[in-house]
């Protein structure tokens, strides 16, 4: 009886393991590949995976049974032949039902903030086409990973596949969204956006390790040195090291008081706004700022409901305050303030507003040229001009603080694009360069060049179409030819339509000379459209492009430049402006510029006799430059120079 027992024991324990490893050894599929995807139409496809070693894995679609085993590291796929646009479709891998697919065009949408810009921050433009969005045949994925990863990730940790409907729309990017609407309402199949853009990015952080072995070493070499400073510093401090928020909160009087209703403001100084309070003479350049201003509000907008206060955009952080109550906090200086105030916290009559800026270094303020107004539906209350203010903490900069190597080079790639290889594309938007003005122009147009090279390759996609945008005008423009970061990092990009079914849009006519972040989205989304049915939908007769430098010729005391992608003819309703000339010398200077042709612009300088270069748009905010094709597209910012 006990010979049986143990047996049956032994028996039931067998049952058991098999059982537990049949559950332990459930088909994985990666994030992307999930209920609400978007599938590449008219190519062949691969679904792939992860399962046990030799685990025998059984794809159902439209019909027909595909079937495969995993590998011994337990990777497996399986090859899909080209379907046509269509969908909603299920597909079964094993037990896993994926519901709702698409066959579609699939974009990936990639660069730093520009591209990652959500909805939400562009709503002064496009509120009320928003609020009528509802497409669920456009289709968003937005990993929340944001790993600098030393190594190649598999997958991501995170993201779904959401549609374009009021529930989620706030969710999309901005460009990606307007960019996948124009291309539904052209061609009419459904669209996917996979959005992996990380604002503040490098390009050398999204080239793979192939493309970087230089780069890397001179990262590795920053790093060591910065870990040895701060190892050496925070000896030297008993290991005491500077907290910048630490030491706010130690020594700002205002914390927990001047932000109540009753604060006692009589005898703070004023200031006007907007501006910055550098150059208003007051002396603080890092720590915090109390800033208070009274208003009147009449009774009858006393209790609306949709009161919003709008206190544009402020460096760097702010928390503000409305009769002793908090409203809204944003914690860097790019998003547009604007706090919905809560029922009841207006008041009749006077009004307290407070607001608390902290910057933590540099030039502090309220950025000019943006809407500080308190809006109860179409009423208006101005903000503007007089405000109360007080220092609350000024900090001395601890020297060498924030040191360090950089972000890594292919640390994005690892973590942002990786886990998307595999997945067939239509092709890639691109919008970054911000975080690489400063780097020498040839330097950024090699790694951009290889980037597009070395994405295609990845994806196995050798001629995959790569669309980008110039980076877009900022600052005050210069009122004489200066040396920009900006425009080189745009001539690079220039240079880098070298590449094959490459596409570019030029974006210094829609920027905002107050804010990195420019609003029109939508224009920008129709131009990458524009170019996107030029090379990725080969349509040979659109006008996709605004003119580009082909060749220059000296011609006496003046030069001939001849552009190529000029539409109907090279056009201004003006005088040509933005045109700048210089001898052997490089020394540049306005220049007098006239249009020869439908496609030859003639430039000189009665101060240049023997002129040599011509550039145009030369600067950070060549808002100016007024060059277009007969179509409206604006000219590419060039150099002729080598």
């Amino acid at each position: 009886m006990k010979k049986f027992s143990r047996i049956s024991v032994f028996i039931l324990l067998t049952v058991v393991s098999l059982c537990t490893n049949k559950v332990n050894a459930t088909v994985k599929l990666p994030r992307l590949i999930s209920d609400g995807m978007v599938l590449q139409r008219d190519v062949p496809l691969k679904i792939w995976g992860w399962a046990d070693p030799k685990e025998k894995v059984k794809v159902e679609f439209l019909g027909k049974i595909y079937q495969t085993k995993a590998d011994k590291q337990g990777n497996w796929k399986v090859d899909l032949p080209a379907i046509a646009a269509g969908g909603p479709y299920t597909m079964k891998v094993n037990e896993i039902a994926i519901k709702d697919i698409l066959m579609g065009d699939v974009w990936l949408c990639s660069g730093q903030s520009n591209m990652e810009l959500m909805i939400y921050r562009v709503l002064d433009l496009y509120q009320k086409e928003i609020e009528q969005t509802n497409n669920t045949n456009i289709r968003y994925f937005k990993p929340s990973i944001r790993t600098d990863s030393q190594t190649s990730q598999s997958d991501f940790k995170e993201g779904i596949w959401l549609p374009a409907t009021q529930e989620n729309i706030m969710n999309f990017s901005s460009l990606s969204y307007f960019f996948g609407d124009q291309l539904y309402q052209k061609y009419k199949v459904p669209i996917g956006l996979i959005n992996n853009a990380i604002g503040g990015s490098a390009i050398e952080s999204w080239l793979s390790e192939d493309y970087l072995k230089s780069y890397m070493n001179k990262w590795t070499t920053a790093k060591a040195k910065a870990d040895s400073i701060r190892a050496q510093r925070t000896a030297g401090l008993n290991s005491v090291r500077f907290n910048f928020n630490a030491e706010l909160a130690k020594n700002d009087p205002g914390l927990g008081r001047w932000s109540k209703g009753d604060v006692n403001t009589v005898d703070w100084p004023q200031i006007s706004l907007p501006g910055y309070w550098l150059d208003k003479g007051v002396d603080m350049s890092m720590g915090s700022m109390w800033f208070y201003k009274e208003f009147d509000m009449p009774d009858s907008l006393v209790n609306a409901k949709n009161a919003v206060l709008r206190l544009g955009r402020i460096i760097e952080s702010d928390s503000t305050f409305l009769n002793g109550v908090f409203v809204g906090t944003i914690s860097y200086q790019y998003p547009p303030r604007v706090y919905k105030l809560p029922e009841g916290v207006l008041k009749p009559g006077k009004n307290r507003l407070m607001v608390r800026v902290i910057c933590p270094g540099g030039k502090g303020g309220f950025v000019e040229d943006k809407t500080y107004e308190l809006r109860v539906g179409s009423q208006k209350i101005d903000l503007t001009g007089q405000w109360c203010y007080h220092i609350g903490a000024s900090l001395q900069s601890v020297r060498g603080q924030g040191f360090g190597g950089g972000a890594r080079p292919a640390g994005l790639y690892n973590s942002l694009t990786s886990p998307i290889i595999g997945y067939r594309l239509k092709g890639m938007i691109w919008y970054q360069g911000e975080s690489n003005i400063g780097m020498p122009m040839k330097e950024y147009q090699t790694l951009f060049s290889n980037l597009i090279v070395d994405w295609r390759a990845k994806f196995g996609q050798p001629d995959m179409p790569f669309l980008f945008a110039q980076i877009a005008n900022l600052g005050i423009p210069n009122k004489q030819p200066v040396e920009s970061g900006m425009a080189n990092v745009r001539e690079a990009q220039r240079r880098s339509l070298e590449v094959p079914n490459t596409g570019m849009v030029v974006t210094t006519d829609v920027g905002e000379w107050n804010d990195i972040h420019p609003l029109n989205k939508k224009e920008v989304a129709r131009r990458l459209a524009l170019e996107a049915a030029r090379v990725a939908y080969r349509d040979s007769s659109i006008v996709s492009s605004g003119p580009l430098y082909d060749s220059m010729e000296i011609l006496g005391n003046s030069i001939i430049v001849t552009f190529k992608s000029v539409g109907s003819g090279l056009f201004t309703n003006c005088l040509l402006d933005g045109f700048q000339i210089a001898g052997v010398d490089g020394k540049f200077e306005w220049a007098n510029a006239v249009i020869l042709s439908t496609n030859q612009v003639k430039v000189w300088s009665r101060h240049i006799t023997n002129p040599v270069v011509v550039r145009y748009g030369w600067d950070d905010n060549p808002s100016y430059a007024n060059l277009k094709n007969k179509e409206g597209l604006p000219a590419s910012p060039f150099t002729t120079s080598n």
